[in-house]
C-alpha cells in the first residue's frame, strides 16, 4: 500500500490546531477543511488542505539545482497575508540562501524534504545571503556571530507563533564556519552575501522547533536570542561548530535531542550583551538529551556512526557538551539540567564571567564516558566583557548536581570548582557521583598550584593539570559532597579532593582510591567530615 506522503503532516498539524500556527481550527480535521468553500485556489488545485500552502505551487522546483529561495519567500508572504498557515514541503531537494521566516507561519518538512544553504555568490556580485547589517555599539562584548542575524539560511526577527517541523532535514552545505571582519584569516572576513547559521531568530515568542534535522549547521545550528516560550523537541544535529546556542531567552524547553558537534558546544544557553541590554537566560528545561563530540560529520544522522581515528595527526577536539556560559552577562536563573547522556566530549559546565548571577540550578541523573576534560566545570571568573564600568563579578549560588555516572574519563583535570579571591562559590550541594578515571598522576602534578587566571576565557583548560584526581575546589564557601567515589584504572599519586580557601564543607560517605590521600586542604575552615574511608569523623585540620 502506497504511503499517504500528508498523512503525517494532518497529524502533526492536529498538534498545532488553536495555537495560531498552522491556522485551523481547534479540533477541526485539514482534510476536513480542504472540502470546505471558500478556500485558496493553491490549496484547491493541489489538494492540499485549507491553511497549507505547498512551496510547489509558488514555482518551487526541489531538485537542487536553481534557487528556490524566491519561490519559497512568495508562500511565506502569501500564508502570512492570509492570516497564518504552513508552508509545506514535499520531498525534494530545495537551494536555498535567506529563508524569511513571518509569524503565525510555519515551515513542515515532509520525508525526502531538504532545505540546501546554497553557496555564496562570488563576492562583489550582488544577491546571495541577506546582509547581517551594520556594526552595533555593543559588537566588542561577543562574538561576531552573536550579534547578527539576518545573514543566516533561515531567519526572523519581531516574530510570533512560528515553528519548523516535520521529519525533513536543513542541511548548511554553503554555509561558513565563520565570517568575522575581525578575523585574523583572511577567508573569514568576508561579511556581505555569506551566511552563517542554519536557524536564527531575535525578539521572538511562541516558537516551536520540532522532529527535523540539521547537518552541517555553520556557525549555529541554532541561535535564539531574546526568545520567549521557546520548545525544542526531537532534533537530530550533527553539526561542525554550535548545536543550538541559546541566547537570553525565557520558557524554555530543550527535550528529546541527539547532538553531535565534535568541533565546538553542543547545547549552549548564554546571556550576552547582544540585544545591548542585560536580560537572563531562565525557567530552562534541558532534558533527555544525547549530546557528543566523537562522531565524523553526518555518520550520526546516516547511522553509520564512524569514529575519529585517534592515531591521526589532526583530529576533532571532541567538544560536544552542555555548556552555561561563556557569554555571561544577563545571567543564568531557575535552570534544570536531566536525563541527558554525555559521550566522548567534554563534561558539564556551568560559567558566569561577566558579571551576572548563576543561580538556582539543578543537575541529575546524567551519564557520562569518556570525558576529555573535566566532568564537572564550575567557573565564576572575572572576565567582565562588558560595557566599561557596567561590570562587576557576579555570584554562582545555589546548585545542586545530583546523581552523575561517569566513566572512562581523562585524568588531567578532575572535576573543578573555582571562584576568584574575594568572590567564592556558594550554596553548592554534590551528591551521587561515581567518577571513574584513567589515573597516572604523579606527585609532581600533586605539588602543582593552578594559577587564578581571573580573567581569563573559561575553560578546564585554564588552569592547566590539576593537583587533584577527583575534586579541586577554590574560593567556595558552604559546600557538600554526600555519597560518592573516585576510582583510578591505574595508580594515581594525587589526593582525591583538594580545597584551598574553601569555608565550611560537608564529606560524607565518600569513597576514594585506597592508595591516595583522600583530603588535602589549605586555608580552608570548618570542614567535617563522616564515613569517609581515610579520614577520622568529625572537624579536619
Amino acid at each position: 500500500m502506497e504511503p499517504n506522503p500528508l498523512r503525517n503532516m494532518r497529524r502533526d498539524l492536529l498538534k498545532f490546531a488553536g495555537l495560531g500556527v498552522a491556522g485551523t481550527a481547534a479540533g477541526v480535521l485539514p482534510s476536513a477543511l480542504g472540502q470546505m468553500s471558500g478556500q485558496a485556489g493553491a490549496a484547491a488545485s493541489t489538494g492540499q488542505p485549507a491553511g497549507v500552502l505547498d512551496v510547489r505551487s509558488f514555482g518551487a522546483g526541489g531538485a537542487g539545482h536553481s534557487l528556490d529561495t524566491p519561490a519559497i519567500n512568495r508562500a511565506i508572504e502569501t500564508a502570512a497575508e492570509r492570516g497564518g498557515g504552513t508552508v509545506y514541503f514535499g520531498a525534494g531537494q530545495y537551494l536555498c540562501h535567506s529563508i524569511h521566516l513571518k509569524s503565525n507561519v510555519g515551515l513542515y518538512l515532509d520525508h525526502g524534504a531538504v532545505i540546501i544553504a546554497a553557496d555564496p555568490l562570488p563576492e562583489g556580485q550582488p544577491g546571495g545571503y541577506d546582509s547581517p547589517g551594520p556594526p552595533q555599539p555593543w559588537e566588542a562584548y561577543q562574538d561576531f556571530g552573536h550579534n547578527h542575524w539576518r545573514n543566516s539560511l533561515i531567519w526572523g526577527e519581531d516574530l510570533h507563533d512560528i515553528s519548523i517541523s516535520g521529519p525533513g532535514r536543513i542541511w548548511g552545505r554553503g554555509l561558513v564556519r565563520s565570517n568575522d571582519p575581525r578575523s585574523r584569516r583572511p577567508a573569514e572576513q568576508r561579511v556581505e552575501g555569506v551566511g552563517n547559521k542554519s536557524i536564527s531568530l531575535k525578539n521572538c515568542r511562541n516558537v516551536q522547533l520540532r522532529d527535523f534535522q540539521i547537518l552541517q549547521g555553520g556557525w549555529f545550528g541554532i541561535l535564539a536570542t531574546g526568545v520567549d516560550n521557546l520548545l525544542i523537541d526531537g532534533l537530530t544535529i550533527d553539526t561542525n561548530r554550535d548545536g543550538m546556542d541559546i541566547d537570553c531567552c525565557r520558557n524554555v524547553r530543550i527535550v528529546n535531542c541527539a547532538v553531535n558537534s565534535p568541533w565546538d558546544d553542543g547545547i549552549v544557553p548564554k546571556s550576552s550583551y547582544a540585544l545591548g541590554y542585560l536580560r537572563p537566560t531562565e525557567n530552562m528545561e534541558i532534558s533527555n538529551c544525547y549530546v557528543t563530540g566523537a562522531y565524523q560529520l553526518g555518520t550520526v544522522i546516516d547511522g553509520t556512526w564512524k569514529r575519529f581515528d585517534a592515531s591521526a595527526p589532526k583530529r576533532a577536539p571532541q567538544v560536544g557538551r552542555i555548556k552555561l556560559g561563556t557569554e555571561s552577562n544577563g545571567g543564568f536563573k531557575n535552570i534544570t539540567i536531566s536525563n541527558c547522556t554525555f559521550d566522548h566530549c567534554q563534561g558539564l559546565a556551568l560559567e558566569t564571567v561577566d558579571g551576572a548571577h548563576l543561580e538556582d540550578v539543578t543537575v541529575t541523573n546524567i551519564t557520562m564516558r569518556g570525558i576529555v576534560s573535566a566532568p564537572i566545570f564550575l567557573r565564576l571568573g572575572s572576565r567582565l566583557r562588558g560595557p566599561a564600568g557596567s561590570t562587576k563579578t557576579g555570584t554562582l549560588r545555589r546548585v545542586i548536581i545530583s546523581n552523575i555516572m561517569c566513566s572512562d574519563a581523562s585524568s588531567e583535570y578532575g572535576c573543578i570548582i573555582s571562584g576568584v579571591p574575594g568572590y567564592a562559590i556558594q550554596d553548592l550541594h554534590l551528591h551521587n557521583i561515581y567518577i571513574q578515571h584513567r589515573g597516572g598522576g604523579t606527585k609532581e602534578q600533586a605539588a602543582i598550584t593552578p594559577p587564578e587566571n581571573e580573567n581569563r576565557y573559561p575553560g578546564p583548560h585554564m588552569f592547566g593539570p590539576m593537583p587533584s584526581q577527583g575534586f579541586y575546589l577554590r574560593h567556595v564557601k558552604n559546600v557538600s559532597l554526600s555519597e560518592i567515589e573516585i576510582s583510578a584504572l591505574t595508580a594515581d599519586v594525587r589526593p582525591a579532593i583538594l580545597m584551598q580557601d574553601v569555608q565550611g564543607a560537608d564529606l560524607f560517605h565518600i569513597r576514594t582510591p585506597s592508595a591516595s590521600p583522600v583530603l588535602e586542604m589549605h586555608d580552608s575552615a570548618n570542614v567535617d567530615a563522616l564515613w569517609v574511608r581515610g579520614l577520622k569523623d568529625g572537624a579536619q585540620s
